[in-house]
């Protein structure tokens, strides 16, 4: 139980161009070492390489791209008499987003041989189709919860 008061939920500013909190979320947690303008500058060059590949509004294609990647389900680890279960719980939509992010991110991070930027936008193209490292992610983790879905009763 919490010694302090509850944690004040900060609100996060839209970006520029798209006017969209996901984007300014994904530019934040893409930044490493306070470079925002570095992280903006790749994630716009993604979008635009999706824009010019697929030739139609690139922001809908990463929208697709985050909610397919967003799990609904997490196991977390539960002691019980000497014994420790996975026990399947749902995700909160904040931290849903967020795990979708930072998948897609990792991802992206992981390909080889390309400039970050065709990285991130082979990732959330592919991402958006159904497929993908990050899409993968999820789905493993989906099959986790389910297949300890008997443990269920031990949520509390």
């Amino acid at each position: 139980m919490a010694r302090r008061r509850r944690a004040v939920r900060r609100s996060v500013t839209p970006d520029p161009r798209y006017k969209s909190e996901d984007v300014s979320r994904f530019v934040n947690r893409m930044m490493q070492r306070g470079k925002r303008h570095l992280s903006t500058g790749i994630f716009y060059r993604a979008l635009d390489t999706i824009g010019k590949e697929q030739s139609k509004d690139p922001l809908p294609i990463f929208e697709s791209a985050l909610r397919n990647t967003t799990p609904l389900l997490q196991v977390k680890p539960r002691r019980v008499g000497g014994a420790t279960y996975q026990v399947p719980l749902e995700v909160r939509p904040e931290l849903g987003s967020a795990l979708a992010a930072r998948w897609l991110i990792k991802a992206a991070q992981a390909r080889k041989g390309m400039p970050m930027y065709q990285k991130l936008a082979a990732e959330l193209s592919e991402a958006s189709r159904g497929q993908g490292a990050a899409v993968r992610r999820r789905e493993e983790m989906h099959r986790m919860a389910e297949a300890n879905r008997a443990f269920a009763h031990y949520r509390w």
